[in-house]
């Protein structure tokens, strides 16, 4: 672009802003917020506390909380604005109980479909999630953990049980980290990983089946008391 005296504009060296990195990075951080209870179940969001917070003005701010009521974190309520969402234990049970028959489901699919390329992918990201579990951040293994259940729906190779798995696992995210608290659940969480890890790597669909249905049970026997 050339300025008035035929010059070069000023403008030809500004760098454009990412508005998608900044959206994408102010949903992670108030995801996790959420996630790890420093914006309680219940709990009214005040965005300009919220944004001030964040360094934030209160139009992106918006924008990701609109986003994350898309996801079923929080709900949008006339008069009050965003409110994190509080599930009930009986909305917990449902929806452990569809993982189930979603996740059994896909690891059987993934063990006849899959290739040995993303096998070894899933196998990547398991061991990342154990070097978390060694050095005790429950944050970063968490977001892997749920990585492994997101990468078994996907490479079921069955786009809607994939997105049905996608939406309800979304709501869930606050219950499944919470479900690792005290060292005696979350050593258990991690035993059955390392059970599911090795059965999908021996391809043994019944078996990774059984593990799954057994996890996902034993996760609503860690957070049924803390819901």
């Amino acid at each position: 672009m050339q300025g008035i005296d035929g010059g070069v504009s000023a403008l030809d060296r500004v760098t454009p802003l990412n508005r998608r990195t900044l959206h994408d990075e102010l949903v992670g951080r108030i995801r996790d917020m959420i996630i790890e209870g420093q914006l309680a179940p219940g709990g009214r969001i005040h965005e300009g506390q919220l944004g001030q917070a964040l360094g934030v003005s209160r139009t992106p701010l918006r924008e990701a909380l609109k986003f994350l009521a898309s996801e079923g974190l929080i709900d949008l309520v006339p008069g009050r604005g965003a409110v994190v969402r509080r599930l009930t234990a009986h909305d917990v049970r449902d929806m452990l109980d569809v993982l189930v028959a979603l996740e059994t489901t896909a690891g059987r699919l993934l063990c006849r479909r899959a290739s040995d390329a993303e096998i070894a992918a899933v196998r990547t990201l398991h061991d990342e999630m154990m070097g978390f579990y060694a050095d005790r951040n429950r944050l970063e293994y968490y977001k892997r953990n749920q990585a492994i259940h997101a990468a078994i729906a996907a490479l079921s190779g069955n786009a809607f049980l994939a997105a049905s798995h996608e939406g309800i696992q979304s709501r869930l995210r606050r219950i499944r980290f919470i479900g690792n608290e005290g060292p005696e659940k979350w050593a258990g969480a991690v035993a059955e990983h390392e059970e599911m890890i090795a059965a999908l790597e021996a391809r043994d669909a019944d078996r990774l089946a059984a593990i799954i249905a057994r996890h996902l049970e034993r996760t609503w026997e860690r957070v049924q008391g803390v819901i």
